[in-house]
């Protein structure tokens, strides 16, 4: 690589990728994603974000998701993406594939929460302004609001993509019932759903119960977020809680009971994983991606070799019958 160029060239860079279609769209997700929730707010460290994105650019990953209220402070991950962009990618935006959201507490009062239409288009505004982009690939609503005709937030997400703010967009964490009802008014106003963005990893399997189906019928994408179960599905926790680990230092999504209550369940994983080479982590998402349901998996890293080994994850995500009994077997222990 020369010293003026800054990154593979672009056959080479996407040639390590496989890239998926969106539902019935014309747009192509890579089959890894990566998400922004952690490490890149205002008191990580610029200079490591800067390089796990370009990590992420020069394998193949061109879609990096955000949300409002990521942080934190709030906010500060779309300051901080805003300023790589400008900084290093102002002339690969057309590579790129950038998401946001909004529907969790993002400012005080009544109109910095949930699903109102006031609420997304300013949280909408806001956030590009914090992105320096005159719009993003996708807009979410990250959550459901059962207070607000679910019309008028869709109406939204509409309204949206009319004004050029957003090309596509999304849902996040709905369930089965109101998903189809939003599937179905977003068809109705001309701007159908792109893709859904639930939680699914081997240890939290709701979308089994309903919603892949209804993904499937509907022709909508499935990027799923928390693969590794907040990191309980890797190599981390197999001899214990280090004392550095995620369980320890933050316990708001990752408890330590939650960790000793499937140890045992981690430890059987982690060997079948061996078993087919991989180790537990790529074995994770290799599980989710198996599904050809699903359009592109999210990973989070605060490290780029976490982005390289996960990447390691797409080189196998064929499980024969006897790996996959083996599977269910284990997550039946009790």
């Amino acid at each position: 690589m020369s010293k003026k160029q800054k990154y593979a060239p672009s056959k080479e860079r996407y040639d390590k990728m496989n890239y998926r279609r969106t539902g019935n769209s014309g747009l192509l997700l890579p089959e890894i994603s990566l998400g922004l929730w952690h490490n890149f707010g205002e008191n990580d460290d610029f200079k490591n974000a800067r390089n796990l994105i370009k990590c992420a650019f020069d394998h193949g990953i061109t879609h990096f998701d955000l949300a409002n209220n990521y942080g934190p402070p709030y906010g500060s991950a779309e300051t901080t993406f805003g300023k790589i962009l400008k900084k290093d990618f102002k002339n690969y935006r057309d590579e790129m594939i950038i998401s946001s959201k909004a529907g969790y507490d993002m400012w005080e009062g009544p109109y910095g929460n949930n699903g109102s239409k006031k609420y997304l288009i300013s949280s909408l505004d806001q956030s590009l302004q914090r992105l320096n982009l005159d719009y993003v690939d996708i807009f979410y609503h990250h959550r459901p609001d059962y207070n607000t005709p679910l019309e008028e937030t869709m109406g939204a997400l509409d309204l949206m993509v009319k004004q050029g703010k957003a090309l596509y967009v999304g849902l996040s964490n709905y369930k089965p019932k109101e998903a189809k009802k939003a599937f179905e008014i977003l068809k109705e106003l001309g701007t159908p759903c792109l893709i859904h963005q639930p939680r699914y990893s081997l240890f939290d399997r709701w979308v089994e119960d309903g919603l892949l189906n209804l993904l499937e019928e509907s022709k909508v994408g499935a990027i799923c977020f928390s693969p590794l179960a907040q990191g309980m599905l890797t190599d981390k926790y197999i001899n214990g809680l280090p004392k550095d680990s995620r369980a320890i230092k933050d316990g708001r999504y990752l408890k330590t009971d939650m960790v000793l209550e499937n140890l045992l369940k981690i430890k059987a994983l982690n060997e079948i994983a061996i078993n087919r080479n991989q180790n537990l982590a790529q074995m994770a998402i290799s599980w989710i991606l198996k599904d050809e349901r699903i359009t592109s998996v999210l990973i989070g890293a605060s490290k780029t070799s976490q982005i390289s080994d996960s990447l390691k994850a797409l080189d196998n995500i064929i499980f024969d019958n006897d790996e996959l009994e083996q599977i269910e077997k284990v997550l039946k222990m009790k």
